[in-house]
């Protein structure tokens, strides 16, 4: 049973997020905040699986409250599923600190329990938007930031890098075991690896790395929304 904290100001909301959430088997809601501090104090009380939170408040209020919730200082740091309003928000930030995917607030009913379930898994929720978004800065913040990165991109194996390439495109396990013809659980072990040497929390911020290294470069063809 997969555990959920739902975050978000908007009472309505918390009401009709708990109804989706729990008309599923696999899924129960242990609780709701009504902005990020009441979701760290949860948090650490119930540990919860997955926090799915509100991303409309302040750039600077939504990047310290995933970096709190997912730096828990004792027991396991839950999944931070982020909710925003459009394509045009901006999650970089939010993504380096830790959180696990991005979903629009307009998603379906089914592509929000699809989305929990995938990032409970462990895997990353990468939405068009997301994908635009961080190419978006990449491009900006390249010139600055990439010999950091650059340098731990040449600790990893060819093999490493054919998966962390396979990662950033949002294949799951299984799917990168079936282009890499290799066992799930061999994935399993090249993404904890990679995550270990480019001192990653999780998936989605070894997407960024995949980015700013230059392992992945961005379409030239992507727009703007």
């Amino acid at each position: 049973m997969t555990s959920v904290l739902i975050a978000t100001g908007q009472s309505l909301q918390r009401v009709g997020l708990r109804m989706l959430l729990e008309s599923q088997p696999d899924l129960t809601v242990v609780g709701e905040a009504a902005h990020g501090p009441e979701a760290v104090r949860l948090s650490a009380l119930l540990r919860p699986d997955i926090v799915l939170l509100d991303g409309r408040g302040s750039g600077t209020d939504t990047v310290e409250t995933v970096r709190r919730l997912v730096h828990a200082p004792d027991g396991p740091a839950p999944h931070v599923l982020l909710l925003t309003t459009s394509d045009d928000a901006d999650p970089y930030g939010a993504l380096r600190a830790g959180a696990a995917g991005h979903l629009r607030e307009d998603a379906t009913a089914d592509e929000l329990v699809a989305a929990v379930r995938v990032v409970a898994a462990g895997d990353v929720v990468v939405s068009p938007g997301l994908t635009r978004a961080l190419i978006d800065v990449v491009r900006s913040r390249r010139a600055v930031e990439s010999s950091v990165p650059g340098n731990r991109l040449g600790t990893l194996t060819g093999r490493e890098r054919d998966v962390l390439t396979a990662v950033a495109s949002g294949d799951s396990n299984a799917e990168i075991a079936d282009r890499l013809s290799i066992a799930p659980t061999t994935v399993k072990s090249h993404v904890s690896n990679i995550l270990t040497k480019i001192g990653a929390r999780g998936r989605v911020q070894a997407v960024v790395f995949a980015y700013e290294s230059g392992l992945v470069r961005p379409p030239q063809h992507v727009l703007h929304a």
